[in-house]
């Protein structure tokens, strides 16, 4: 056992230690006395808020159960509600041995959480809870979950048949188990629910080589050889994968939630999950994918225009 200081000792208490009892500690822990001293025998364990009764339980959680349904309240009008409910519901108890706001602070801190959530995002998310809803979705196979969004294109198109610049809607299909793009379509304005059909169809079509296409944009990947896949197919196939997804999630959008694209997506066998309002962490690795597009290529366009108006420079040119 090695020697500890002996000022280190004193502030421990380990000097009124038997042999024997140091001899155990260095048995648990190995060769560090502190070790051994932060198993939980020498702390004292809390004993709670001693004003914390059983009325008083009952109050907050009455309190709690009434700040569910209504806006966001304060602290002070919480602690409010909590004493109208015990006047009401416990006429005889002492005034005086109700918490204070402070010691009611930190109950509800420690048995609720922060509660930094905004109250409509509670509520979804302990109705979820409810439902059994709550749990993490686990990806493990490619098509699994096709996440579908557009997005305005920050660059000026030229339109092939009369050649004005043109604005342009960028749609996605990602994969969220490979995180790659099997699809995607760029349409004049804004997109259509038929634009988000036929992206559907692109992502369960393979894709034939062009001509000019090199063997590395050949179907590559192992287990299925590009012979095999051309034999069905009739052509040579690209190196973009494809397949019949299983989820499709997508955002609240007018062409999302047409009736004839729910259709179409029940009627190729998907599961529609929609994301929830003013939840981009629900599709951020679609999110992520548009603002990688935009640093690896927008931004490197004569035509880029930027996030803003204020960021607009004074010679926009038109991409090709």
């Amino acid at each position: 056992m090695k020697a500890m200081p002996r000022l280190e000792a004193v502030r421990l208490g380990l000097q009124h230690l038997s042999f024997r009892t140091l001899e155990r500690l260095s048995g648990l822990a190995g060769d560090s006395l502190l070790l051994a001293c932060a198993d939980g025998r020498w702390t004292r364990r809390r004993s709670g808020h001693r004003s914390v009764t059983e009325e008083v339980r009952e109050a907050i959680f009455a309190v709690k159960a009434e700040c569910g349904e209504r806006a966001r309240l304060s602290l002070a009008a919480r602690h409010r509600l909590m004493h109208q409910y015990m006047r009401e519901r416990f006429p005889a108890f002492p005034a005086e041995r109700i918490p204070s706001r402070w010691t009611f602070a930190d109950v509800w801190k420690e048995w609720f959480g922060p509660g930094g959530a905004r109250p409509r995002y509670g509520r979804t998310a302990q109705a979820a809870a409810e439902a059994g809803v709550s749990g993490r979705m686990v990806v493990h196979r490619p098509g699994q979950v096709l996440v579908l969004d557009s997005t305005p294109m920050p660059v000026k198109l030229r339109e092939t048949v009369f050649g004005v610049a043109v604005t342009a809607t960028l749609t996605l299909a990602l994969d969220l188990y490979t995180h790659g793009l099997p699809a995607f379509r760029l349409t004049l304005q804004s997109d259509t629910s038929v634009d988000v059909a036929m992206l559907l169809r692109d992502v369960m079509l393979p894709l034939p080589m062009r001509e000019g296409w090199g063997e590395d944009m050949e179907w590559p990947y192992a287990g299925v050889p590009a012979d095999v896949i051309a034999e069905f197919t009739g052509h040579r196939v690209a190196a973009l994968p494809f397949f019949a997804p299983e989820t499709v999630t997508t955002d609240h959008g007018g062409p999302y939630k047409n009736h004839d694209l729910v259709e179409a997506e029940r009627e190729i066998g998907c599961r529609i999950l929609p994301a929830r309002v003013l939840r981009q962490t629900d599709k951020f690795a679609v999110e992520r994918q548009f603002l990688t597009i935009q640093t690896m290529l927008f931004e490197h366009l004569l035509g880029f225009t930027g996030g803003d108006v204020a960021d607009r420079g004074a010679d926009l040119r038109v991409a090709e």
